[in-house]
């Protein structure tokens, strides 16, 4: 049941933010759809334990956060490598364990490496992610278990 309130919490403060009318007609038509979706998911048996353990927790958007921070200074360091040409780029092609137990929990840590520039998670099987690095100090610094350790606090919040 707690999934559901979440979820219905997150679906009206997506349509509230995405709507920008708050006439009674517009606000009954939005907790009308919102009700027809939750029903439609229940019907379904799409939420479950894991489709909304993170939704609106303080943990999430903290990490949020940290991610977006290391966003921009990976972009800064690839285009600097990539100003000083190609005697400063090395490929580099590795496996990366996941520590993390669920299955959402890995994906996280996956699209987080993803999203990070300069690498590229290419494939996720078991609790090994294969990564693409375009320097080899990323792979150095994933290694270092700093996003890991972070993804599995989230996934424990």
């Amino acid at each position: 049941m707690r999934h559901k309130i979440n979820l219905s919490i997150l679906l009206a403060l997506f349509w509230l933010l995405n709507s920008g009318h708050y006439s009674n007609l517009m606000l009954f038509l939005g907790v009308l759809s919102i009700a027809v979706v939750i029903f439609i998911a229940h019907r379904m048996d799409v939420v479950d334990h894991e489709s909304q353990s993170m939704g609106l927790s303080l943990a999430f958007t903290k990490y949020g956060l940290w991610l977006s921070k290391e966003i921009i200074v990976a972009n800064v360091a690839v285009v600097k490598h990539i100003w000083l040409g190609n005697k400063t780029i090395s490929p580099t092609m590795t496996k990366v364990n996941a520590s993390q137990t669920t299955d959402v929990g890995k994906v996280i840590y996956a699209n987080s490496i993803t999203l990070t520039p300069g690498t590229v998670s290419l494939g996720l099987v078991g609790d090994k992610i294969t990564v693409h690095a375009l320097i080899r100090e990323n792979i150095d610094a994933l290694e270092s278990g700093d996003m890991d350790r972070r993804v599995s606090q989230l996934e424990k919040s």
